[in-house]
Formats: structure tokens, sequence, C-alpha cells
């Protein structure tokens, strides 16, 4: 088989943890280890010494872009980099450690197949610690690293690393969604276990952090099980001078789950007519099959009414359909939200006007627990809420599809985002129904 057909895969992968635990340095270490700089990336880095004091370089330059970054020695915006091996290309998200930026840690995690939480050897688990642990699971966040950074300062003691291990390890399994975590004892500063391994770890016979993300399994985290295609726009080329395009109609989106083939039988909600599907086309012609999350356009056997914010879904496995939702958000404005708002609701490739009717519970980041009926959820708030939406959305529980379980919802007159949902999953009592298209 060509080698085309055979891409290398791509990992997605955010950092994040406390203030100054060395997130920026790391995947600047990352960067400049795995020979991923080009020449006048490093002379940037040796020009911008003279921002940080004392002339030498600073790894967390390549990552922190805002002059106010530099010079606080912090990180403010999501920062993203691309670099490659040859085993794999990466694209990293440094995001903010800072508590008043939890919501741009929201953001560039919530696309990542894995997420590196740093620890500082010396302080240990903390708050943040545990708020970004919680909000990687919330985030349905698949692969978990704990770097236990800045272990040359507590003169790489074992004891120190194995405290912190079982600290998190306490906690972990009541969040129940990590496939895998992993721990490993670095020095990002001095590279240690992050592309080469450590003399100074004799006591640590895991791979290193690049190793790691090298050969993590990622292959299976996409949902191959139940077909869902949001239809983003319907494709009528209609160009009279083109007799083979004239009559051509089909529906084009990016499939957000699942496997479609030729001649498969779908479902087109919220309608709930059966038909199957004649054709898959993509810019390279046509194919028998294509899968989550190719973009492609399909061709119906039935001349159905379908229009943007439709979903074609398989047979087995139907979403939910319902305009009462239940959801876990994160609020990200400054104004607070309370019980009676309306909001535009953000969906798949629909949008609705919503209200929120009621605020269930927020939740406590040192237990995880909710706490019962808050008057109100304030920006980086993570909370439990009821919604109602001017129409039912078919819609999937986040856990069980990143893509269909999503939503954010828009403040109207601003078009300001001001907060990301994650959707509980839907009852068996709002399972749509569907019959076969009458010819």
């Amino acid at each position: 088989m060509p080698h085309s057909q055979h891409p290398i895969e791509i990992l997605r992968f955010n950092t994040c943890g406390s203030v100054d635990d060395g997130k920026s340095t790391l995947i600047g270490r990352l960067l400049y280890d795995s020979k991923s700089l080009m020449e006048d990336q490093i002379e940037a880095l040796e020009r911008s010494a003279d921002i940080t004091g004392g002339g030498q370089i600073n790894l967390a330059n390549l990552t922190d872009g805002l002059r106010a970054e530099r010079e606080q020695g912090i990180t403010i915006d999501v920062a993203y980099r691309y670099f490659a091996t040859p085993r794999r290309k990466f694209i990293v998200a440094d995001t903010p450690g800072h508590v008043q930026y939890t919501r741009n840690m929201v953001t560039g995690a919530s696309t990542a197949n894995l997420s590196i939480v740093l620890v500082d050897a010396r302080a240990g688990v903390i708050e943040q610690t545990r708020r970004h642990i919680y909000l990687a699971s919330l985030l349905g966040i698949p692969h978990l690293v704990i770097a236990v950074n800045k272990m040359d300062l507590v003169e790489w003691s074992e004891e120190r690393y194995l405290e912190i291990r079982d600290e998190i390890e306490d906690f972990i399994p009541k969040l129940d969604v990590f496939r895998d975590v992993k721990f490993i004892p670095i020095s990002a500063l001095n590279g240690d276990n992050c592309v080469e391994r450590s003399k100074f770890t004799p006591w640590y016979d895991g791979p290193t952090l690049l190793s790691h993300l090298e050969t993590v399994h990622i292959a299976s985290d996409w949902n191959l099980s139940a077909l869902r295609f949001p239809v983003q726009w319907v494709n009528r080329p209609n160009n009279p001078r083109d007799q083979k395009l004239h009559d051509f109609r089909g529906v084009s989106g990016q499939i957000a789950a699942g496997i479609i083939r030729k001649g498969q039988e779908v479902v087109v909600l919220p309608a709930g007519l059966k038909t199957s599907v004649k054709d898959i086309w993509t810019l390279d012609g046509s194919l028998r099959e294509a899968f989550c999350p190719q973009s492609v356009t399909l061709c119906l056997e039935h001349d159905i009414d379908i229009s943007r914010g439709d979903m074609i879904v398989g047979l087995e496995n139907l979403p939910g359909r319902s305009a009462d939702l239940h959801a876990r958000i994160c609020w990200m404005h400054p104004k607070p939200v309370t019980a009676g708002k309306k909001y535009f609701l953000k969906h798949a490739t629909q949008t609705v006007q919503a209200i929120v009717t009621s605020l269930e519970g927020k939740i406590n980041l040192t237990n995880f627990e909710p706490e019962p009926n808050p008057s109100e959820l304030g920006m980086n708030d993570i909370g439990i809420i009821r919604l109602k939406t001017s129409k039912p959305l078919v819609f999937d529980g986040y856990n069980f599809n990143r893509l269909t379980g999503a939503f954010i919802l828009i403040e109207q007159g601003t078009n300001a985002t001001v907060a990301a949902g994650m959707l509980n999953p839907p009852t068996e009592a709002v399972k749509p129904e569907y019959s076969d298209f009458a010819i």
C-alpha cells in the first residue's frame, strides 16, 4: 500500500499545572532537544535572553510569546507549537497555570489526546494540580502524564517522587476517565528524562517523556462504534456549464464518530427518515468508506430535505434528542451566570437559543464533590446546570463522544463565548425514533 495511505499519527497534547511549575520550559526543552528548532528560532532565543536577565537562553520564551509573559515569567495566553520526530507529529498547547486563566486551560485542552500535568517536586500536590487533573478528566482526555519536575532541587529523592505519586494515585480512581496514567521524574531546565535518560534516576525504569509521547497508543481514541455526521453544508454546485454536476446534490461535513460505507443504511435526524448512502466524495474522488475525523460529502439514495444542523447517524447506538439538557460547564465570563439567563447555544453545526433553567451544583475542587444549589457561577467556576433549548438537539453524552457531547454558550448581543459545556448522557426516554423513507 502506498506510504501516503499511512500518514504519520498526530498526537495533540497540552501542558498544565500550577504557576512556575515549568510548563513553558518543558515544551522549550522538547523542541530544543528533539532538534525541532530552526536556526532563526535559536538566534531569536539568544536575542531575547536579555529580556529575562542573566544573558542565558530561556527555553520558556519559545512559547511565552507575549512580552508581558516574558517579563513576568508566566504564561497568560494559550500558545500552540508544532514539532515532529520520525515516529509521530505533535501539536502542543502550553496552557496557563494561574487560577484566573482556568478558562484558557479548558480551551487548550479541549482537543487534546494527552495531558501533561507538571508538579513541582518541592511544593508537591496543590489545589491547582488537583484542579487541572480534574479538568483533564472532565474534558475526557484519555491519557495523562504526571511529570514530577524540578527533581534536581530535591536532590533526585526517590522518596519524594513516590510521595507525590501515591498522593495522586489516591484520588485519581474517583475520576474514572483516564485510560492510562504515567508518572515521570524530570528536570525540564536541565533536560533529565525529557528526551534523554537521566543518570540521576537509576531507581526509575520507565520511558523518557518524549519516548512515551511517541509510543502512547492513540489509534483507538476516536469513537468508531457509532456513526455521527453533523451536516455542515448542502453541496449544490449548480453550474450550468458543467453537465456532470448539474444535478449534483450532496451534504458536506466532518465525520464526528464512526465509519460510513457506500450502501450503508442511515437515519437523518431530527426528521427520523431512513435512507442509504449512494456515494462518498472527497477532493480526491469517490471513496468506498470514510471514518472519523475525515471531512466528506455524502450523496444519499433519497432526496430528503436536509439542512445545516441536521445529523446523519447509523441504525445502532442512536443519539439522544431533547430540548431539556443536563450538563457540566466551565464558566468563562466575568459576569456570573444565574438561573433564568438566556444565551445562544452552539452544538456541532447548529446554533439555537437556550435558557439556563437551574444551577444544580458547583464543583468543590478540593474533594471533587458538587456543592448544591449555588446562587450563581462566577468566572472559572465549574458547575452542573440544566438548560432548555428553543428546539430539540440531537446529542450524545460527552464521555461517549467529545464532538457531539460538547457545546458553547454565547452571550446575546456581544457574541462573547461565556461557557464551555459537556452534556450528560441522554436517557432512554429521549432516544429518537425513525421510519423507512416513503418513496
